[in-house]
C-alpha cells in the first residue's frame, strides 16, 4: 500500500493543562484510552491508544524545581489491539493482557514514581504488579531545561503499548533557557519520529510470528521491527508550513527499533543546541544527526532567505543499524514548506554559549564495571539479547552507592548497535574503542585492536541513552543520585527490552 507524501499537515500536540495548582504542587490527571485517529488522509481511521485522547499524547510543560503530581489513569479496554506473546517474561498468561505503567524518560525521580516495569496497573487499579507502590506519581523536576518524553514501560509488552500510541513529550523549562533568546512560541516545535506499518483497512500492523514461524506457538516477539512508513507527531510523511526565519525543533526518535540519520536535502547545517539531558555548552552546526531509539536532539533550523522553497528531511540510516540494508532506510521523514509570510522580524538567536558543562573526572570513579551485551537463542530457536549475560529475574548485581561515581564499560558482543538507557541519572560518554570479539568470546579478555574514539560532537552534553556499537567497548561515566531505590537499565530497542535485555539495579544508601 503506497501512501502519498506531504499531503497532511504536521500536527502539534497540545500542551496539557493541570487540574489544579497551589503554592507547593501542580496536579495533573492523564487518561489512557482507545480511540480512532486519522494517521494519513488516504487511510481509514486507525484504532490507537493514547494519553488524553491524543496520539502522541499532550506535551507536559513544567518549570525546573516545580513539584508535579501526576495520576496516570488506565482506561483502556481489556483486550490488546496487538498480538501478545505469552512466552515473554512478564507477559505470561497469569497477568492481565492490558496493563500499563508510565516512565518519564530522562527524569530524575524517586523510584516509586519512575515507572518500574513490574509496577504496572490495570483499569481502575483493579490489579497491580508486585512493585506497584502508589497511584499518584511525584516528579520534583530537579533538572535544568530539558527535552524528556513519557511512554509506557510495562514488563513484556512495552513494545506493543508504545507502538499502539502511548508516548508524549515532557519538557522542563528554566530561566537560563529563557535568557538565551532561542526561537520560542509558535517557532518551537516538538517532532516525535516513529515508524509504523498498516493493514489495508488502516489498522496498525505488527507481526504475530517471527520470519520463521514456530508451529503451535502464538508468538509476536521478533528481534526487531521496522515499519514501512515514517510518522511525525502521529502523521505519515507530513508537511509543515513555516516562515522564513529560525525555528527550534525538539527531535525525538520514538521508534521501537529504527535508527534515523537525519539530514536536509537543501544540504544546509542543522544547529544542535541540546542533547538528551538538556542544553549543550556550545551549539554545533552539523549536516547529519544520528538518533537511536529514545535519543533526542534539540536543534535550530534557519529557514531565512528560503521563501518559496520546499525542504525535505531525509533519513539514510540502514536497518538494522549499523550494518543492515540501506534499502530498508525509508528515506523520507517530512517536508518543510517555507510558504508563510514573515509575521515579525526574527530577533531570536543561535547563542554562541549556552550553559557550562563540567566534565566528570574519571579519577573520581569509585568503581569500573565491565558489562557485556550478548546475543542468545531461546528454546524455540529465537534470538534474544541479554545484558551481562543475565536475564531479568537473575539476582541484582549493579548496586551503586548514593553519591558515588562509576564508569560502565559496555562490551558489545552482538552485531547490532544497542541504545543503552540508564534510568534516574544522566551520564557522559567518555569514548568508544574497537576490540577483538572472537578473542573475548574464547578467552574472556578485552584485546583492543584500535585507538579510543572520543564521543561524537553531537554527544557533547548530558546523555541518558548511548549508542553502544558492535565490536566496541563504550565507556560512560555517571554519578548516582539524588534518590535511592530500585531502577532499571536496558536496551531501548523495545523488542530487545521486552525480551530480556533489561536489568534492575539498586542505588543503595
Amino acid at each position: 500500500m503506497i501512501l502519498s507524501k506531504f499531503v497532511d499537515e504536521l500536527p502539534i500536540p497540545p500542551i496539557l493543562k493541570p487540574r489544579w495548582k497551589d503554592k507547593v504542587h501542580t496536579y495533573y490527571e492523564v487518561n489512557m484510552t482507545e480511540f480512532k485517529q486519522s494517521l494519513h488522509s488516504e487511510l481509514n481511521e486507525t484504532t490507537v491508544w493514547g494519553y488524553e485522547g491524543n496520539y502522541p499524547g499532550p506535551t507536559i510543560e513544567v518549570e525546573s524545581g516545580e513539584k508535579v503530581l501526576i495520576k496516570w489513569i488506565n482506561n483502556l479496554p481489556e483486550n490488546h489491539i496487538l498480538p501478545i506473546d505469552y512466552t515473554v517474561h512478564g507477559a505470561h498468561v497469569d497477568v492481565p493482557e492490558v496493563r500499563t505503567v508510565v516512565h518519564v524518560h530522562g527524569a530524575s525521580v524517586e523510584s516509586e514514581s519512575d515507572g518500574y516495569p513490574e509496577a504496572w496497573f490495570t483499569k481502575g487499579f483493579k490489579q497491580v504488579g508486585p512493585f506497584f507502590k502508589k497511584e499518584v506519581y511525584q516528579y520534583d523536576n530537579n533538572q535544568q531545561s530539558v527535552t524528556q518524553w513519557y511512554h509506557d514501560h510495562a514488563l513484556g509488552i512495552t513494545r506493543l503499548n508504545v507502538y499502539a500510541g502511548l508516548a508524549g513529550f515532557y519538557l522542563i523549562r528554566d530561566k537560563q533557557e529563557r535568557l538565551l533568546n532561542l526561537p520560542c512560541g509558535d517557532y518551537e516545535i516538538p517532532l516525535m519520529i516513529q515508524d509504523r506499518s498498516f493493514h489495508k483497512n488502516g489498522a496498525l500492523y505488527y507481526p504475530n510470528q517471527p520470519d520463521k514461524p514456530i508451529k503451535g506457538l502464538e508468538t509476536s516477539i521478533v528481534p526487531e521491527f521496522f515499519g514501512e512508513t515514517i510518522l511525525v507527531n502521529g502523521k505519515v510523511w507530513p508537511h509543515l508550513d513555516v516562515e522564513p526565519r529560525k525555528y527550534r525543533f525538539r527531535i525525538l526518535n520514538g521508534s521501537n527499533t529504527r535508527f534515523y540519520r537525519i539530514k536536509l536535502d537543501s544540504e544546509q547545517l542543522i544547529y544542535q543546541i541540546g542533547t538528551d539531558s538538556g542544553l549543550m555548552e556550545y551549539p554545533i552546526g552539523i549536516k547529519k544527526i544520528t538518533l537511536a531509539p529514545a535519543e533526542r536532539a534539540d536543534v535550530i533550523i534557519d529557514f531565512s532567505n528560503l521563501e518559496g522553497k520546499n525542504i525535505i528531511m531525509k533519513n539514510d540510516a540502514p536497518a538494522p543499524f549499523p550494518d543492515g540494508d540501506p534499502a530498508n532506510a525509508v528515506g523520507i521523514v517530512m517536508e518543510f514548506r517555507i510558504s508563510l509570510p514573515l509575521t515579525s522580524i526574527d530577533t531570536s538567536v543561535i547563542p554562541a554559549y549556552m550553559v557550562p558543562f563540567p566534565k566528570i573526572n574519571e579519577q573520581l570513579a569509585s568503581k569500573i564495571r565491565y558489562l557485556t551485551l550478548n546475543d542468545n537463542m531461546d528454546k524455540y530457536g529465537r534470538e534474544f539479547m541479554l545484558l551481562d549475560n543475565k536475564q531479568w529475574d537473575a539476582p541484582i548485581t549493579e548496586n551503586p552507592k548514593l553519591g558515588s561515581t562509576e564508569v560502565w564499560c559496555l562490551i558489545n558482543l552482538t552485531t547490532d548497535t544497542h541504545p543503552i538507557h540508564v534510568h534516574l541519572i544522566d551520564f557522559q560518554v567518555i569514548d568508544r574503542r574497537p576490540f577483538d570479539v572472537d578473542k573475548y568470546n574464547k578467552e574472556g579478555v578485552i584485546h583492543y585492536n584500535g585507538p579510543a574514539i572520543p564521543s561524537e560532537p553531537q554527544e557533547q552534553g548530558g546523555k541518558d541513552t548511548v549508542r553502544a556499537n558492535p565490536q566496541q567497548v563504550t565507556r560512560i561515566i555517571m554519578n548516582f543520585g539524588p534518590y535511592t531505590g530500585r531502577y532499571v537499565w536496558h536496551c531501548h530497542i523495545l523488542e530487545h527490552e521486552d525480551y530480556e535485555m533489561m536489568r534492575p539495579y539498586i542505588v543503595i544508601p
